[in-house]
């Protein structure tokens, strides 16, 4: 989710210097209380996937992998941009650029790597043959890059005109939001073209495999139970898109509140937002996603209740057949 559109609506947000939100603390210690222990699960399920040779070698548990490090940065960044936001604090423009460039980055390649995914389940359950092949460590780990060198594009092009076409002061102190920082109608050109770019691909990517695979699946020589979890799979993909782009247009109401209401309501808004649409759902998505796979759901709740829930062998066997890919 792009945070950097809920911290600042408008620029004239710094003119109330006297304006204080009392209610912030309690709204920060909630908030970051509520990341930290989505970041605990997060970072087991990420310390999961390191304790099987199968999760790092499979494309399904890298690209999960790949999921949970960009969701956990992204939350991370997001917590950073909204405590900034509520207390309101004034950031040097040169770091400030650092986070809204890595918050766009982290935002753009999640929302790619949802594509890469359902591609790979296609090739899974349609070109089952060639899987091995297509979706081998090298390639998937190439993808991964790819998709990375994507999502750095518009962030390096608005670092590029920044620098030497915006003729603001770099070393001035602001309140740290795209609306305050990029004030050159470019940006917002840039900005309106990628994310209209990125969804209208990924969509189609993710109806494509989510066609194809319930096609393949009436036919007979199909395994109908593995194309009906690879449906599941990608269906729940379409669902995170559709969460990414929730919070695009939460971010537009966010503003059209402020612009017809006070700060503080505005600021109320954005916090239950923030929670709404950031926390719950990106956190949730991932942990889902996990707990469908039996082989990683046993794995996981024994790490994550400290050993004190004791494995299914059968489940987390990587030579007995019984390690689920779909």
């Amino acid at each position: 989710m792009n945070m950097s559109a809920f911290n600042g609506s408008k620029s004239n947000l710094t003119q109330s210097p006297f304006l204080v939100d009392r209610d912030a603390p309690v709204k920060t210690l909630l908030c970051v209380t509520t990341c930290v222990i989505f970041l605990y699960v997060n970072g087991v399920m990420i310390f999961t996937l390191r304790k099987k040779t199968v999760f790092q070698e499979t494309s399904r548990y890298i690209l999960f992998g790949h999921m949970l490090w960009v969701d956990t940065l992204n939350l991370f960044m997001s917590v950073v941009l909204f405590v900034c936001a509520v207390s309101r604090l004034f950031i040097l423009k040169n770091v400030c650029i650092i986070l809204l460039a890595a918050a766009q980055s982290l935002y753009q390649v999640a929302v790619l790597n949802l594509a890469l995914m359902s591609l790979e389940r296609y090739v899974a359950i349609c070109i089952p043959l060639r899987h091995a092949e297509i979706t081998s460590y090298r390639r998937t780990n190439m993808a991964i890059g790819v998709i990375w060198m994507i999502g750095l594009i518009q962030c390096l092009s608005e670092i590029i005109i920044f620098y030497s076409i915006d003729t603001t002061n770099t070393v001035m102190n602001l309140f740290c939001s795209r609306t305050t920082l990029f004030r050159l109608q470019i940006y917002k050109k840039l900005e309106i073209a990628f994310t209209c770019v990125f969804f209208v691909v990924v969509t189609f990517v993710i109806i494509f495999t989510y066609a194809s695979i319930a096609a393949v699946a009436k036919t007979a020589s199909c395994d109908k139970m593995s194309a009906k979890k690879a449906n599941k799979t990608v269906l729940l993909h379409l669902i995170q898109l559709c969460l990414c782009a929730a919070s695009i247009l939460v971010g537009v109401i966010q503003e059209v509140i402020y612009v017809y209401t006070d700060y503080m309501t505005s600021l109320h808004v954005m916090y239950i937002c923030f929670v709404v649409f950031m926390i719950f759902p990106k956190c949730l998505s991932s942990l889902i996603y996990g707990m469908r796979d039996q082989a990683f759901s046993s794995l996981f709740k024994y790490y994550f209740t400290f050993g004190f829930k004791k494995q299914n062998r059968c489940n987390t066997a990587i030579g007995g057949g019984k390690i689920d890919t779909n």
